[in-house]
């Protein structure tokens, strides 16, 4: 299917579904679907917590449920659902390429490498980092790279590295969102898991400068979002707010049991804490608050709810029952877990919606673009590859 055929008719279905996936159940109880679907939320109410661990996580499974009730999601899986891209054999380089690289990082290295194709012309690595990545395409393709990074430190460490690796890489200490000039013609830029307005950045004033051909696996489409995303590719039904376009990147496949219960805990306190302040304020309405310290949940809600009082500028009453609202955190928890089983299905479409904005856009520039999966879910859900050629 073509890039603008499959971005028209998913922005068509994701702005028709608007009222599924945009109400957040953290912050609205009882999001407006509940009483168009009063049947799919009273199941969803009534699971198990190892269903709705299942449900949350597992894209296949949260489909398989929810089409019964909401059939429109078959299309916008089918739109969603792109190939995988083809791989290169990988060639071995022996373990010195891959100093200090944790393991499933250097599988999406090796994955997105093997995916990408070589234009013999010289590599820029965008966001490089220490340039692990750059580090394997030099030896790969044998080309020099220049990895470009913000960070003086890990632009010294990257040197010591190439260096024990014995690669043509250099390194260029700058702020990508202000690199225009290391961006030019006859030039291969590729970048693993830049976040935000970092991956806009290179495609945005890359296409402007000429470069000759891009790999980009975009990551954290929020960052650098204010209020609503702004397309490139054109004026498009759907609108997303900055917290749409953080939906499509919350989908993780590794967290530990003991960070799924740290999640929690987290989520149910804030919960309790909410509907204290309600309480206490006679608010009906959600309100955000700044991100909570890490260290404020070491203790007990007790101690976490007065802090948080203290803060928002809140006098709790000695005499208020605390425990209650901490309960009523961990029944409001449950319910929303629950409940975000039918936002959580949109989230591949989302960003799938994103990166087709990239691609289009690469399109009107005058590119071929090619889009795929470079790698598994399981390795990284962020596995999404955009490829394109000046033409």
């Amino acid at each position: 299917m073509r890039l603008e055929l499959r971005q028209r008719g998913l922005d068509q279905k994701l702005h028709g579904t608007h009222s599924l996936w945009h109400p957040q159940p953290f912050r609205d109880a009882r999001p407006a679907w509940c009483d168009e679907h009063p049947a799919l939320a009273g199941e969803l109410l009534a699971l198990a917590d190892t269903e709705v661990e299942t449900l949350n996580n597992e894209r296949d499974a949260a489909r398989v449920f929810l089409t019964r009730y909401l059939p429109e999601l078959s299309a916008l899986e089918s739109l969603a659902d792109l190939p995988v891209c083809p791989a290169t054999p990988r060639i071995e380089h022996g373990s010195r390429w891959a100093w200090e690289i944790p393991g499933r990082k250097q599988q999406q290295i090796e994955a997105f490498a093997a995916a990408a194709r070589p234009t013999a012309m010289p590599v820029l690595d965008w966001c490089g980092g220490k340039g692990h990545l750059g580090r394997l395409l030099a030896l790969q393709w044998q080309l020099s790279v220049s990895s470009l990074e913000i960070d003086p430190l890990l632009c010294h460490e990257g040197e010591q590295l190439a260096a024990r690796a014995r690669v043509p890489q250099n390194f260029i200490c700058q702020d990508a969102l202000t690199a225009t000039n290391s961006l030019s013609p006859n030039q291969h830029a590729v970048a693993l898991h830049a976040c935000g307005n970092l991956h806009r950045t290179l495609i945005r004033d890359g296409a402007e400068a000429g470069v000759a051909r891009f790999d980009v696996a975009p990551c954290c489409y929020h960052r650098g979002v204010t209020d609503y995303y702004q397309s490139l590719s054109g004026v498009l039904q759907t609108r997303l707010t900055r917290d749409d376009t953080r939906l499509a990147v919350t989908e993780t496949v590794t967290a530990s049991l003991r960070l799924t219960r740290q999640r929690d805990k987290e989520m149910a306190w804030k919960l309790g804490f909410d509907t204290l302040r309600r309480a206490l304020t006679g608010e009906a309405n959600y309100r955000s608050f700044k991100s909570v310290p890490a260290a404020w949940f070491r203790d007990d809600f007790t101690d976490f709810a007065r802090q948080m009082a203290q803060r928002e500028g809140l006098a709790i009453s000695s005499q208020t029952a605390l425990a209650e609202f901490e309960q009523a955190g961990w029944r409001r928890q449950r319910e929303v877990m629950r409940l975000s089983i039918v936002r959580h299905a949109f989230r591949r479409s989302l960003e799938v919606w994103l990166v087709l904005d990239l691609a289009i856009y690469l399109e009107g520039q005058g590119y071929a673009v090619q889009l795929g999966s470079f790698c598994a879910r399981q390795l990284t859900p962020r596995n999404l590859l955009i490829s394109a050629q000046r033409a």
